[in-house]
């Protein structure tokens, strides 16, 4: 019996990362994170500014940063300086610092008049939706990197959870430290989300010359 020429099966769809720079999103570098916090206090977002401030400090995941909470942040009246939140993947807290020009744009995000009331951090402003969505939240990044002239695909919400840490990494080389604010349960999760591998022997080997 004959093999049958069976037609070649076609997506009815474009594959949903073509075109698209797929992989690891980049951390911002200082430079950027000045350059996006002052386009935002021009164009006084009082929200963004504090969205965008909570996220390079809390380093928290996308789903769990649109769902915190006023008490998650703010105690008799304070925007704390250290605050803790139950991550949803872990189901375990970690802690984060609130820095004093996150502390100062989160006060004055809380006088607008979507939060009065609010129990979310991140009001939705539609009635049905308690507070902004991953993939809005998403949207805003882009936004957000967009501003400053940078290639948005490059760039995602994990970019907002590695800038920080990233920066700490390079000033102390301190894994341990980097795991525990970024509340891995495994030091491979943190050496793999950093790719401190390949950049430590990198740098070894740009030292060395025979």
């Amino acid at each position: 019996m004959g093999t049958l020429n069976l037609p070649a099966i076609r997506a009815l769809r474009p594959a949903w990362n073509k075109g698209r720079i797929v992989g690891q999103k980049r951390p911002l570098k200082p430079k950027h994170v000045w350059a996006i916090r002052v386009r935002l206090e021009l164009a006084e977002n009082h929200r963004d500014l504090a969205l965008f401030n909570m996220a390079i400090d809390s380093k928290l995941r996308g789903c769990d940063l649109v769902k915190m909470k006023v008490i998650d942040v703010v105690a008799s009246g304070q925007i704390k300086a250290r605050a803790s939140v139950l991550q949803s993947k872990t189901q375990k807290p970690v802690r984060f610092e609130i820095s004093e020009g996150t502390r100062a744009s989160v006060e004055r995000w809380m006088e607008d008049e979507l939060m009065v009331g609010s129990e979310y951090l991140w009001p939705g402003r539609l009635h049905e939706r308690l507070h902004i969505s991953t993939r809005q939240y998403a949207r805003i990044v882009r936004d957000w990197v967009s501003s400053i002239g940078l290639e948005a695909s490059a760039y995602g919400t994990h970019s907002m959870r590695r800038t920080k840490v990233t920066q700490i990494y390079k000033k102390t080389g301190n894994l341990r430290a980097v795991q525990l604010l970024l509340g891995h349960t495994k030091m491979d999760s943190t050496v793999r989300y950093l790719g401190v591998e390949l950049e430590d022997a990198l740098a070894i080997a740009e030292a060395i010359e025979i």
